[in-house]
């Protein structure tokens, strides 16, 4: 009889803990579309800015190597040191491979 109310006890306690996981889960869950009776998958979510931007921007890439050099560049003119020449050197190079990217996307739109 002890073994029938550990069992019973050990059910009622998982129910009570999932039922309302369960309820939760279904009440989030998005409507799935039908056309007359008949099921339609609904379609996965995608983000609306994520989906405008890839169309604005067809080389994201290139926009974010040019921010990382800029960035570079901001850096290396805060140091404080010359590095024997190597830092202005370095600066120069940033400025070159910049306008090379932004060569490219200007040949790009031709």
């Amino acid at each position: 009889m002890r073994k029938f109310a550990t069992i019973g006890m050990s059910l009622v306690t998982a129910a009570s803990i999932s039922i309302p996981a369960l309820a939760m889960s279904s009440a989030f869950a998005r409507p799935v579309p039908s056309v007359q009776g008949v099921t339609v998958p609904a379609r996965p979510v995608v983000s609306q800015t994520t989906a405008a931007r890839e169309r604005r921007e067809p080389h994201p890439e290139i926009r974010k190597a040019i921010t990382a050099l800029e960035r570079a560049k901001s850096d290396m003119q805060h140091a404080s040191h010359d590095f024997g020449g190597h830092r202005v050197n370095a600066i120069a190079a940033c400025d070159r491979a910049i306008e090379q990217l932004r060569l490219a996307l200007q040949y790009d739109k031709r």
